[in-house]
């Protein structure tokens, strides 16, 4: 089977169905960062065409003709992945969802909120507290839309006490391949009815389906927020602490872990200092960064003060407990930027987003640091110490690309065989995308990968969709690569 080529008459078809010059671009025209995500290391991949779709109906008649036509469509929201999820690999036509950000309705009594999927995680998280509601995901980059979040099941810092994404979504509209509309789920607080078809859409990269509406669920917003900053002498002794305060009933809204290289680094780059360097005398090696939430501000200190007990017991160095919500922003702010401070400051970088067990997390940074050692490329050491998702970064300014990619794959393959053999996850949050594709196959069962594979093909049996991602057809990667040198003549 061969992907068709886009026409000039397949062009036409799709600007009477758009019917605004605006919102399609044609070869030249395709802005660049269409072709991209946040990790350029993994491809660039400009598509032939690109729509900024509005409504359910637009994107259902252009998958219409699509799908007659064989033309491979990818769906994007704001590009703010970091595992080349939705880089068109093949080239074909990209839709966007960016423009379909519309709130299309709040419902007080089963805290809910429908909403189109291009919605931007953050501007949903500031109208609901304006409303009294918490939407509880927390991915760090709040530019992300919500549907991109929900297709990735995208996880974050609150992760540890209120879950990943999917488990928010009650319901979704999605567009088929073959541009059949169909409803999936309701605004309910549980369902036993039948396969459940909606959590299997959430988290498949947009390899099944193009989800265009979404209905999510809502909190009770809590009262307020408190951080707790303790340092450690090393990061050893910071993370032995994490099973032991949650076997002891501490229940963080986040604990996240750092080494003072990457946060130096990362103060350095916002030209803010808030963190201690030293305590006594003594450097200070590693540090846990914890956020406490609750009903009232009597709650809240009442958590913080019986931690701040417990922690100075267990081998912190100091404990700062900060309450001011300004102070706070900018210390998270150091924590949220680390990510950005490497980007910006390196030309070729790339991530390991393995999940380990909350208890062997050590061992694994232990074996990131021991390994990494042997390699020309700098090493940033970051995570989730409440849910065990790693954040390892190699960045280099001195090594070609080629050469770079060569040593990361190396030690990537390295770092994934740690992580199965600790009884970790491939991908914590950021997915497989096509950028860790290789080492999901080997992941995975035999069995396991057919299955993904004959899921794929019931869904979309011209494979279609976002092809060269998580449920693909191995055998065909030299079509894919042969194909995304040059497939179309418009």
């Amino acid at each position: 089977m061969e992907y068709g080529k886009i026409t000039n008459e397949i062009v036409e078809q799709l600007k009477k169905v758009v019917n605004d010059d605006k919102r399609i671009a044609v070869g030249p025209q395709v802005d660049p960062e269409y072709g991209q995500d946040k990790m350029p290391i993994y491809g660039i991949h400009i598509p032939d065409v690109a729509i900024d779709v509005l409504t359910t109906e637009e994107v259902s008649e252009i998958m219409k003709i699509c799908y007659a036509n064989d033309i491979p469509v990818t769906v994007r929201g704001s590009g703010t992945g970091l595992m080349g999820g939705a880089v068109p690999v093949v080239g074909g036509l990209v839709l966007s969802t960016h423009l379909m950000n519309q709130v299309l309705g709040w419902d007080d009594q089963q805290f809910a909120v429908k909403i189109q999927p291009g919605v931007l995680l953050g501007d949903l998280q500031e109208m609901a507290l304006e409303k009294g509601f918490l939407y509880a995901p927390d991915p760090a980059n709040r530019m992300a839309t919500v549907g991109g979040n929900v297709s990735t099941n995208a996880g974050g810092m609150r992760a540890i006490k209120y879950g990943t994404t999917r488990e928010y979504v009650r319901a979704m509209t999605v567009v088929l391949p073959d541009g059949e509309i169909i409803h999936l789920g309701a605004n309910t607080s549980k369902t036993s009815t039948g396969l459940n078809l909606t959590q299997l859409i959430a988290s498949s990269f947009g390899t099944l389906g193009i989800i265009t509406e979404l209905t999510m669920k809502l909190l009770k917003a809590p009262v307020g927020a408190h951080s707790v900053q303790v340092p450690f002498k090393d990061l050893d002794t910071a993370l032995a602490q994490v099973p032991l305060m949650l076997k002891d009933g501490f229940r963080p809204t986040a604990i996240e872990f750092f080494e003072k290289e990457v946060l130096y680094f990362a103060e350095d780059y916002v030209g803010e200092h808030l963190w201690m360097r030293e305590v006594d005398g003594e450097p200070v090696g590693a540090y846990l960064l914890l956020l406490f939430d609750g009903d009232s501000t009597e709650e809240i200190r009442t958590h913080t003060s019986r931690f701040e007990k417990w922690i100075m017991e267990h081998n912190a160095m100091d404990c700062r407990i900060v309450e001011d919500k300004d102070e706070q922003g900018r210390i998270w702010k150091a924590r949220a930027i680390m990510l950005t401070a490497i980007f910006e400051q390196y030309e070729y970088f790339d991530e390991n987003d393995a999940c380990i067990p909350i208890n062997n997390i050590a061992e694994f940074i232990r074996y990131t640091k021991e390994t990494g050692e042997k390699y020309d490329f700098d090493v940033f050491s970051v995570g989730h110490a409440g849910d065990g998702n790693m954040h390892i970064f190699s960045a280099t300014n001195t090594l070609p690309k080629e050469e770079f990619q060569k040593e990361t794959h190396a030690w990537m393959t390295e770092l994934y065989a740690k992580a199965k053999e600790l009884g970790g996850e491939l991908s914590g949050e950021h997915g497989v995308g096509n950028g860790k594709i290789e080492y999901y196959e080997k992941w995975v069962e035999p069995k396991v990968f057919e299955l993904n594979k004959q899921v794929k093909m019931l869904f979309d049996p011209k494979l279609i969709l976002n092809p060269g991602k998580i449920a693909f057809y191995p055998e065909r990667m030299s079509e894919y690569r042969e194909i995304s040198k040059k497939l179309y003549d418009v």
